[in-house]
């Protein structure tokens, strides 16, 4: 039986694209999944980099439970994902409303606001940081033309990680531009009509924007809660890759590495990896779960 021409083109385009799809595949297995099965393996092992692994079984997780350090840099990064995620998704949605009012040189706004996003998690400006936070930085300089004596902001365990939080702030940039992005989206007539039903710009931006712009919001919240339980390089330069002081600016991230790459401890370090994907995915999950009462779609979902 002879094939028609249409089948052999359409196994020759399938075949195509099978042939482009396979650096994504070698890459995904090579790259992501292959990693993962082996830190999987890992994290149930006493492995130190320079032996072979010794079989432990659940005996790196059971030990999280009894590692206060491990409690102590939970406790941080929760306190910094709370307080760094709603206030950078408040500035960058301020900021978008601002550049949506169809400035000049929007463009160049843009491409500015968006700059600290790719350069925040650099080393460059972490050291920069130190130096705007330090004892005898620019932030304690201003505050002394008003005859006041700030505290070193990183040297003390009461203020490091709000200084690390106003560094994740200052990254808005790439959510600013989402959020640019849904708001050009939204059709002018809605604020027309409810001009015409006598709401003010509070009451438009409360019923009109708000609602239409969960979905914008949903995304970006995803994405910066995800981001900021991964944040590393900003607490590993302030506090020389300590910690510190006194543990305040302990993420779970550089505490993983301190086990890991410090001490050699690369089966417990894998461990605790897999109790990271673990939260985060829960939180995940959680987020998705909750989004069904305040996320609202074009389709009436």
């Amino acid at each position: 039986m002879l094939r028609s021409p249409l089948s052999q083109a359409a196994r020759k385009e399938e075949r195509t694209a099978w042939v482009f799809l396979l650096p994504w595949f070698v890459g995904m297995a090579g790259v992501t999944l292959g990693p993962m099965i082996a830190s999987l393996y890992f994290s149930m092992t006493d492995y130190n980099l320079l032996s072979s692994p010794e079989w432990v079984g659940f005996e790196n997780y059971s030990k999280m439970l009894d590692d206060p350090r491990l409690r102590t840099s939970l406790s941080v990064t929760f306190a910094y994902v709370a307080l760094s995620v709603p206030l950078l998704l408040a500035v960058a949605l301020a900021l978008a409303m601002i550049l949506n009012r169809g400035i000049r040189g929007l463009a160049f706004y843009r491409s500015v606001y968006y700059l600290p996003s790719l350069l925040g998690a650099s080393v460059a400006v972490g050291i920069l940081w130190r130096q705007v936070f330090g004892t005898d930085g620019l932030v304690n300089k201003f505050l002394g033309l008003f005859g006041i004596h700030g505290p070193g902001w990183i040297s003390n365990p009461d203020t490091a990680l709000y200084s690390l939080v106003v560094l994740h702030v200052w990254t808005f940039g790439s959510s600013m531009v989402i959020f640019l992005a849904g708001l050009r989206q939204i059709p002018e007539q809605y604020y027309e009509a409810a001009a015409l039903d006598g709401a003010g710009r509070w009451h438009q931006f409360r019923h009109v924007t708000v609602p239409l712009l969960t979905p914008i919001i949903f995304f970006n919240l995803v994405l910066q809660v995800i981001s900021s339980f991964q944040s590393f390089t900003q607490a590993f330069v302030v506090s020389g890759g300590t910690g510190g002081p006194s543990d305040s600016t302990l993420f779970y991230s550089l505490y993983l590495y301190e086990e890991g790459f410090g001490r050699l401890h690369m089966g417990y370090a894998s461990a605790m990896a897999w109790l990271l994907v673990v939260v985060v995915g829960a939180l995940t999950a959680i987020n998705f779960y909750f989004s069904k009462r305040w996320v609202f779609y074009g389709d009436g979902k």
